[in-house]
């Protein structure tokens, strides 16, 4: 059974906060995508502080795609949020991230982008509490898949039988259920959601990857 994740990319925190009231009905996590031009050539929401008090029913995971995040993922250690997924290629130490979201009581999960090779996440495997293979490159919403990286997702559940793998970026019926076959359980998927009627969509694309 492969889980659905909501996933949001926008410009400000009102958006985010009119989708969340869209799919909580729907589902059990959230996904947000934080890009401050440091990592990314684009920019979205990025605040941590609008986080503060947010009352929301779902499980949020934050995707940073930013630099230096040794420094400032404690920005991110606030109560709504339940997991942190950060890029591999952003970071100079992942192991002591890690450590620093255990602490706080967080899931640390890695991101990488299509081009990097997989390989570069055995290390953690045991360690990271999940691994997202990014099928597009990393910022802009509503570009499309890259099926390369289906390879990739194949050879870490092939390598981690127990990993949880989140495929993100490009999702919809069609490459979710790709995405799924080669390994991945967690579906973050934004326009094949969003840009329809919400609980159809959700049905589509449960049906597609589970059946």
């Amino acid at each position: 059974m492969a889980d659905i994740i909501p996933a949001i990319n926008a410009d400000n925190f009102e958006e985010i906060k009119e989708k969340i009231k869209l799919v909580e009905s729907y589902a059990k996590w959230l996904h947000l995508d934080v890009a401050d031009g440091t990592f990314t050539k684009n920019t979205v929401w990025h605040n941590a502080d609008d986080l503060q008090g947010l009352d929301a029913s779902l499980l949020i995971e934050v995707h940073l795609m930013i630099n230096d995040v040794e420094k400032r993922v404690v920005d991110w250690f606030l109560p709504v949020i339940k997991r942190i997924i950060f890029h591999l290629e952003a970071v100079k130490d992942a192991d002591f991230i890690i450590a620093k979201c255990r602490e706080a009581g967080k899931e640390a999960g890695i991101a990488i982008n299509p081009e990097t090779s997989w390989t570069r996440l055995y290390p953690y495997f045991g360690k990271a509490d999940m691994f997202q293979i990014l099928g597009v490159r990393p910022g802009l919403a509503g570009q499309k898949f890259n099926e390369e990286v289906l390879r990739k997702i194949e050879e870490v559940r092939k390598n981690c039988q127990n990993c949880i793998i989140e495929s993100d970026g490009g999702m919809n019926e069609e490459t979710a259920l790709k995405a799924v076959q080669a390994g991945a359980n967690l579906i973050a998927a934004a326009s094949a959601i969003f840009n329809d009627n919400i609980e159809e969509s959700f049905r589509r694309l449960k049906s597609a990857v589970n059946g």
